[in-house]
């Protein structure tokens, strides 16, 4: 048995269309000196990873085409399973909403 969490393991598929909730707004904060997600009752800061990623999510898109942004924009390859697992807590925690 592995450690390794499969695709099917975080319930997001590459089809999937994903944006950000209406009841968070992400930008950067000089003070905190990084970017942070608000929210009525208090807000989260958030590492450099997270902010990249959820400002892919600014508006609808698939996940399929958030990592191959990313994966241009950084220039590095097998990020899929990183993207998919943050995408899935970003989405039980709200902070994401799956686009009708």
């Amino acid at each position: 048995m592995t450690d390794a969490k499969t695709l099917d393991d975080v319930g997001v598929l590459s089809s999937d269309i994903v944006e950000m909730s209406p009841m968070f707004l992400m930008r950067w904060e000089e003070p905190q000196q990084s970017h942070v997600l608000l929210y009525p009752e208090g807000l989260v800061k958030l590492n450099e990873s997270a902010a990249a990623i959820l400002e892919q999510c600014k508006s609808p898109s698939s996940v399929s085409d958030i990592v191959g942004r990313l994966c241009n924009l950084y220039r590095i390859n097998d990020i899929e399973d990183d993207v998919k697992e943050f995408i899935a807590t970003s989405l039980e925690k709200g902070w994401l909403r799956r686009a009708s």
